[in-house]
């Protein structure tokens, strides 16, 4: 595999959110359904579902939870919006 076919096949992703400086949730291109981000970082590798703001997969310390999951409230109707715009 060259180098430029090993760069194309990367999936590009983004940081929408920092929590405590060390988690971040992110958006990952050409993702898989259904619509969802992940959280990363430290102890956590987690899956939210968008429509639902459901951890369907992974884990994350105590206390994370209640803050991710607010945070994904307030700004669901962006998240989405962005997820779709990446599935192209």
């Amino acid at each position: 595999m060259t180098y430029r076919n090993y760069f194309y096949k990367i999936q590009a992703m983004t940081t929408k959110h920092r929590f405590r400086n060390k988690y971040r949730l992110q958006l990952r291109e050409k993702d898989h359904e259904p619509m969802h981000v992940h959280l990363v970082g430290g102890e956590a590798n987690a899956m939210f579902d968008l429509a639902t703001l459901a951890l369907v997969a992974g884990t994350l310390p105590t206390g994370v939870l209640t803050e991710v999951t607010a945070w994904l409230k307030v700004n669901q109707t962006a998240l989405i919006e962005e997820w779709k715009s990446w599935q192209v």
